[in-house]
């Protein structure tokens, strides 16, 4: 009888959950046209800032030749020049600054992977090239701040002097760490303090010591894996404190608390083999943050999940070039207001704005 009742009052709490699911629109309006005749290359990173600006970091190195042929010597068209990678968007999709690239005092990633702007308005990148192992923090000008790492061979997952081509990151601003999903080589969180770039604490999998031990690739009727597989693509903190972990091509979620102790994990769309189902996660701006909306570069949707449960009760988007549609949706930010802007990497190359309706 305790079973049934438990089970019923599950029923009811799921209920509640999907009749609460936030609905969206697109926006096919936004952005508007850049100016400067510039167009945008892979577009590897969303992040939205304390104003409710949204940043973009995008890949000028990805356009091919007819893209960019007005960058060409000579031009064979009027159309176009590549975009800075680093792109600042008001709501309306207005571009309000750009900048970034080679400079002095820093490494500049061969392939821009993930943004994120921290409390105080710090922006921090990432990159995914092969010889890179680092993450940069600029100010919102694009002032050089600090490196945390290098760029060089790669080494392993021991190694906490560098990063292994990381993915993305994120600040938890009271405590001054900096958590980066690292990544596409080594198979870990990694925390440094956010101000001196001093390393703090790592672990892998299940909470345990991260390796990079050869491990069978993802099928849905194998165990689960012991050891994150790559990439190790997002990491977000909740205002509980827990830290919700993106390990992609496993079609799992794994929840810590922020000294690395596992709390449990969840699996979403577990029949998705390749890159698998979960690129990116953001939390839903209640209070309770009740929902995660999950960016899947594979089924090429985001879909609204339950936070407790990871049980979806919404999703939207499929694979095409339709305002609307997707190919590669590689990320996704939300404002305070719920609105979800995403990115698009592979041939996609874009961002999009969904309008939050209800």
């Amino acid at each position: 009888m305790k079973w049934i009742s438990a089970l019923a009052g599950l029923v009811v709490a799921t209920a509640v959950h999907a009749a609460d699911a936030p609905k969206f629109q697109v926006d096919p309006f936004w952005p508007k046209p850049l100016p400067n005749n510039w167009i945008m290359g892979q577009a590897a990173g969303v992040a939205v800032d304390g104003e409710d600006h949204i940043w973009v970091v995008q890949r000028p190195r990805t356009l091919t030749n007819d893209e960019k042929a007005a960058s060409l010597n000579p031009p064979t068209s009027k159309c176009c020049v590549a975009a800075p990678p680093v792109m600042e968007f008001d709501q309306d999709g207005n571009l309000i600054k750009a900048w970034g690239g080679a400079g002095n005092g820093y490494d500049w990633p061969l392939n821009e992977h993930g943004i994120y702007i921290d409390a105080q308005g710090f922006v921090w990148l990432a990159g995914n090239g092969d010889t890179d192992g680092m993450i940069l923090k600029f100010t919102r000008d694009g002032k050089f701040v600090m490196q945390i790492g290098k760029s060089g061979p790669q080494t392993d997952s021991k190694d906490t002097t560098r990063l292994g081509r990381p993915a993305n990151m994120t600040v938890d601003a009271e405590a001054k760490e900096l958590y980066v999903a690292d990544g596409y080589y080594n198979h870990r969180i990694i925390v440094f303090d956010s101000e001196t770039g001093a390393f703090k604490r790592m672990w892998g999998a299940y909470g345990k010591p991260p390796t990079d031990e050869k491990l069978a690739a993802y099928t849905p009727d194998a165990p689960p894996s012991k050891q994150f597989g790559n990439p190790v693509h997002c990491v977000r903190i909740a205002k509980d404190g827990l830290v919700y972990v993106c390990d992609r091509q496993n079609d799992r979620i794994q929840v810590f608390k922020k000294d690395g102790t596992f709390v449990k994990e969840m699996f979403v769309e577990t029949k998705t083999l390749g890159s698998g189902s979960v690129w990116d996660l953001e939390l839903w701006p209640d209070a309770a943050q009740t929902f995660l909306m999950n960016a899947d570069g594979s089924n090429n949707e985001v879909r609204t999940l339950v936070r407790e449960s990871g049980e979806t009760v919404g999703r939207f988007g499929r694979n095409g070039r339709n305002a609307g549609d997707f190919h590669w949706v590689h990320n996704l930010a939300i404002d305070s207001k719920g609105n979800i802007f995403t990115t698009e990497v592979d041939t996609g190359k874009r961002a999009q704005k969904f309008v939050v309706t209800k």
